[in-house]
This record gives structure tokens, sequence and C-alpha cells, in this order.
């Protein structure tokens, strides 16, 4: 199983971005993906998941209302929404494909990570 995250960048506070996942390898139908992040320094640390049928969304408070995730399952791709970006949403940013169709925050419960998108954001 292959991700492949694309769509950062350098952006100013306030604009937004759109991350796309696409996982190859594996048909995306039956599992959860999530979106994780990790500042310089800092571990890296959940941002949401999506379930398996798109129904069942988590987010990381931090992000709630600004980031939204979604799927599109024919074209095996995720992808993350980040409105009102702020400075402290800088990060690299990275999908992973969880073990079952539900999944938390927690990264053990991801088996496959892709290689990371870099999201900046200046003041």
């Amino acid at each position: 199983v292959q991700l492949q995250a694309s769509g950062g960048g350098l952006v100013q506070a306030g604009e937004s971005v759109k991350l796309s996942c696409v996982v190859s390898g594996s048909p995306l139908a039956d599992l959860a993906i999530g979106w994780f992040r990790q500042a310089p320094g800092k571990e890296r640390e959940f941002v949401a998941v999506i379930g398996w049928s798109g129904g069942a969304t988590i987010y990381a408070d931090s992000v709630k209302d600004r980031f939204t995730i979604s799927r599109d399952n024919a074209k095996n791709t995720v992808y993350l929404q980040m409105n009102n970006l702020k400075p402290e949403d800088t990060a690299v940013y990275y999908c992973a494909v969880a073990r079952k169709p539900l999944a938390g925050r927690d990264r053990q419960d991801y088996a496959y990570w892709g290689q990371g998108t870099q999201v900046t954001v200046s003041s």
C-alpha cells in the first residue's frame, strides 16, 4: 500500500489549502483514513479521520470548524480542506490508512503512512 500526499505549500494566515492523498495498492472502501501533522520539534499529532463510508468524522479541537476531511472511494483519494489557516498550522501533513473501517486519534490505529506534504502559514 502506498500513499501520496500533495497540495501543500506556502500561504498567508487566513487563506485556504486543500490537501489530497491518493492511495494505491489497496482499495480504500473498507478502511478509515486519517490525517496527522508534525511541526518541527514536536510529536506527530492527530488532525482528522474519516470512516470507511465517509459518514463518520473526528477532528482535533484545534482544527474543528476550520478543516474538513472527505473521501472519494472511486478515486481512492482522501482530501483535507483547510480554511482560515493560522501560523500554528504550519507542519508536515501526513495521511494514513487505518487498520479498520473506523479509527480514532491514536497513531497505533494506522498501518500505512504517506511521505507527507509541507504546509507553511505565514503571519
